[in-house]
C-alpha cells in the first residue's frame, strides 16, 4: 500500500514537471519565433531602404545585434538537448544501466552548473556596466537581460527535466547540488596557479563532454573550473566575453539562411530539386544515389545547414533510395556523405563562422567553397557510380526534364541572387540572407497550408539559431583565453618547426584537423582551430582563403567518422537505425571525399610556392 502511494505521488511529480517543462518550452519558442519575425523585418526593411532610397536606417545593424542576442539567450533551454547539442555518447552507450544514470546526472550537473554561471555572471556585469548605445540610446546592462531570464529558465527547465525523466527527488537534489558546486569554481581564489590554465579548461571541457554534457554548457564549465588554476577570466569576464561574442552583425546571416532553408522545405520548393534531379540523372548507374547527391548539389545554394539538409534527406530521400534497392544502412550513409555538400557550397553557415572567427572575405570563401563542393560531389558521383548495386532506369524524356526544371527555377533565381550579390559586393552577407528569407516566404505562404508551415518553420529556426548562436557566444571566451596563453604562437612554432614548408604546414594541418574532425563538429572545430593554425598557414605563404576553405572541408568530414559524427547520427536516428552500421557504410564514400580534400591541400601548398 505505501509502495504504491509512492509510485503514484512519483507519477503525479513526473506528469507535472513534464507539463511545467513543456509549458516553458512551448512559450520560449514562441518568443524565438517572433524575435526571429522581428528581426528579419527590421533587417529586409533596412536593406529596401538602402537600396531603394539610398539611406539606411542608423540603428539597424545595433538593433539587429541586440534582437539576436535576445533570441540567443533566451533560447538557453532550447540547447541542451537536440543534434545541435552536440553531445558526445559513445563512452556512455558503453556503460551499463547504472553507469549510465550516473553519467547522465553528472551531464545534467555540468548543464546546470553552465547556466548558473552565465546568469550569475549576468546580474554582476549588468550591475557594474556603464554606458549606454549610441545608436539606440539604451543602457548597455540590459544587453545581459536576456542572459538572466533565459539562464534562470534554463535552470528551472533541466530541474523540471530530471524529474520528467524519472529521476527521483533525492537523485535530482544530488544534481542540483552538483551543479552549484561547478559553478561556485569562479569564486574560488587561485588554488594552484599553472603555466596554461587554458590547458585545464580544455581538460575540463573534455571530461564533461565524455559524460555526454552538451557542448557549449562544457565550454562554459570548463572555463569556470580553470578559474582556480590562475585563468584570468573571471565570472563576469566569462559572462562579457559570452556576449561580445554574438556582437557581429555579420553572424545574423546564420539564422536568416536557416530560416531560409526550413521556408524551401517546408513550402515544397525542395521537393522540386528532387523531382529534378531525378530527370537529370535517375537513368544513371546508381540513380537515386546520384539524385541524392545532385539534389544536396542544388539545394546547398539555399540552405546552408548540412544538419538540416541531413534531416530532409533522411526523411524524403533515404526511403526513395531503400525502395529503389538500396540497403537501409547504405541508404542512410549516401545522405549523411552528401549532405556535406550545404555547408561548403555557398551560402555557407560554416563559412559565416569561419569569416566571423578570423576576418576572411565571406565572398571570397563564398567562392573557393563553391569550387571545393564541386570537386567532392564529382568525387563522391564516381564512388557512387563504382559501388551502385541498383539497376538503372528508363530516362525521362525531354518534356519531363523541362517541366522539372521550370518548377525549381525560383530556387535556382534565388540562389544566384545570394551568391553574386555577395561576391559582387552589391550585398552584405546579412542582407543578402534576409532577401533569401523573405523570398522563401513568400514563396511557402503561397503554397497548400502555407501559414502552418512558415509557422513551423520560424519556430524551428529560432531553436537552431538559438543552439548555433550560443555555440559561437560560448567558444569566445576560451578563444580569448588561448590567447592570453600564448597558444596560437606556441601552436605556430611547432608547425613550422617542421620547416615552414608549405607542404609541411599543410600536411600537419590536415593531420591535426581530421583528428579533430571526429570529436569536434564543424562549429567549434572553425571558432577553436581556425584562430590557432591560421597564422601558421598565412606565414608558410599559403593563401588564407584557400586554407580556410581546406579547414572548413576537414572538419566537416569529422561529420561521417566516430565519435560525434553529427550527420550520421541525424540520418541514422531519423531513419531509426543504429549508427554503427551506417558509419561502416559511409567509410568508402569517407574515403574518396578525404583523397579529394587532401588533392586540394596539395595544389593550395604548391601554388604557395609558385
Amino acid at each position: 500500500m505505501v509502495l504504491a502511494a509512492r509510485r503514484q505521488r512519483g507519477a503525479a511529480v513526473r506528469r507535472t514537471a513534464a507539463r511545467a517543462a513543456a509549458a516553458i518550452d512551448r512559450l520560449l519558442a514562441g518568443l524565438a519565433a517572433t524575435i526571429l519575425a522581428v528581426l528579419l523585418a527590421a533587417v529586409f526593411a533596412a536593406t529596401l531602404s538602402r537600396y531603394a532610397l539610398g539611406a539606411g536606417f542608423v540603428a539597424s545593424e545595433d538593433f539587429g545585434i541586440w534582437l539576436h542576442t535576445a533570441l540567443v539567450f533566451l533560447g538557453l533551454p532550447f540547447c541542451a538537448r537536440g543534434p545541435l547539442a552536440m553531445r558526445i555518447d559513445v563512452v556512455i552507450h558503453r556503460l551499463g544501466p547504472r553507469g549510465r544514470a550516473v553519467a547522465d546526472a553528472a551531464a545534467d550537473a555540468v548543464a546546470l552548473a553552465a547556466v548558473l554561471v552565465l546568469t550569475s555572471g549576468a546580474g554582476k556585469v549588468a550591475v557594474l556596466i556603464g554606458g549606454t548605445s549610441p545608436t539606440l540610446g539604451l543602457s548597455e546592462s540590459w544587453r545581459f537581460v536576456p542572459v538572466i531570464i533565459g539562464g534562470g529558465l534554463a535552470a528551472l527547465e533541466r530541474i523540471l527535466a530530471s524529474l520528467a525523466g524519472g529521476r527521483s527527488v533525492p537523485a535530482t537534489f544530488a544534481v542540483i547540488a552538483g551543479g552549484v558546486v561547478l559553478a561556485t569554481a569562479p569564486h574560488l581564489p587561485v588554488l594552484l596557479p599553472v603555466g596554461l590554465p587554458s590547458l585545464i579548461a580544455c581538460a575540463a571541457a573534455t571530461l564533461a563532454l565524455v559524460v555526454g554534457a552538451p557542448f557549449s554548457h562544457s565550454l562554459i564549465v570548463g572555463l569556470a573550473l580553470a578559474v582556480p588554476f590562475g585563468a584570468r577570466l573571471p565570472e563576469a569576464a566569462i559572462v562579457q566575453q559570452t556576449v561580445s561574442g554574438m556582437g557581429k552583425f555579420l553572424l545574423l546571416a546564420i539564422p536568416f539562411f536557416l530560416l531560409a532553408g526550413m521556408l524551401m522545405n517546408a513550402g515544397g520548393l525542395a521537393h522540386r530539386l528532387v523531382r529534378l534531379a531525378s530527370a537529370l540523372v535517375g537513368h544513371r548507374r546508381g540513380g537515386m544515389a546520384q539524385a541524392t547527391l545532385v539534389t544536396n548539389l542544388m539545394f546547398s545554394g539555399v540552405s546552408g545547414s548540412s544538419i538540416a539538409d541531413a534531416a530532409f534527406g533522411a526523411k524524403v530521400l533515404a526511403p526513395a533510395l531503400v525502395a529503389d534497392g538500396v540497403r537501409p544502412e547504405k541508404a542512410a550513409a549516401i545522405v549523411a556523405a552528401t549532405a556535406v555538400l550545404p555547408n561548403i557550397i555557398p551560402p555557407s553557415i560554416a563559412f559565416l563562422l569561419l569569416a566571423s572567427a578570423t576576418g576572411l572575405s565571406v565572398g571570397a570563401l563564398f567562392e573557393g567553397g563553391l569550387i571545393a563542393g564541386l570537386i567532392l560531389a564529382a568525387a563522391m558521383a564516381v564512388m557512387l557510380h563504382l559501388s551502385a548495386d541498383t539497376p538503372a532506369r528508363p530516362a525521362a524524356g525531354r518534356r519531363e526534364r523541362l517541366a522539372a526544371f521550370v518548377a525549381a527555377a525560383p530556387v535556382f533565381g534565388l540562389a544566384l541572387i545570394v551568391f553574386f550579390g555577395i561576391r559582387l559586393g552589391v550585398a552584405t552577407p546579412t542582407e543578402a540572407a534576409a532577401v533569401a528569407s523573405v523570398y522563401a516566404l513568400v514563396a511557402t505562404l503561397a503554397a497548400p497550408d502555407g501559414r502552418r508551415a512558415s509557422l513551423d518553420a520560424f519556430l524551428q529556426a529560432g531553436r537552431e539559431t538559438a543552439a548555433i548562436g550560443l555555440l559561437v557566444a560560448s567558444s569566445a571566451p576560451l578563444v580569448f583565453l588561448l590567447a592570453i596563453d600564448g597558444l596560437p604562437q606556441a601552436l605556430a612554432g611547432w608547425v613550422t618547426a617542421f620547416g615552414g614548408h608549405p607542404l609541411a604546414v599543410m600536411l600537419v594541418a590536415n593531420l591535426i584537423l581530421l583528428a579533430v574532425g571526429g570529436p569536434l563538429d564543424v562549429g567549434p572545430g572553425i571558432l577553436l582551430f581556425a584562430p590557432l593554425l591560421l597564422p601558421s598557414a598565412v606565414a608558410a605563404g599559403i593563401d588564407p582563403v584557400a586554407f580556410g576553405v581546406v579547414l572548413t572541408v576537414n572538419l566537416m568530414i569529422g561529420g561521417l567518422t566516430p565519435p560525434v559524427g553529427v550527420l550520421v547520427f541525424v540520418a541514422a536516428g531519423i531513419t531509426g537505425l543504429s549508427a554503427g552500421p551506417v558509419f561502416r557504410a559511409v567509410l568508402p564514400l569517407t574515403l574518396f571525399l578525404i583523397a579529394a580534400t587532401m588533392a586540394m591541400a596539395l595544389a593550395a601548398a604548391l601554388w604557395a610556392l609558385v
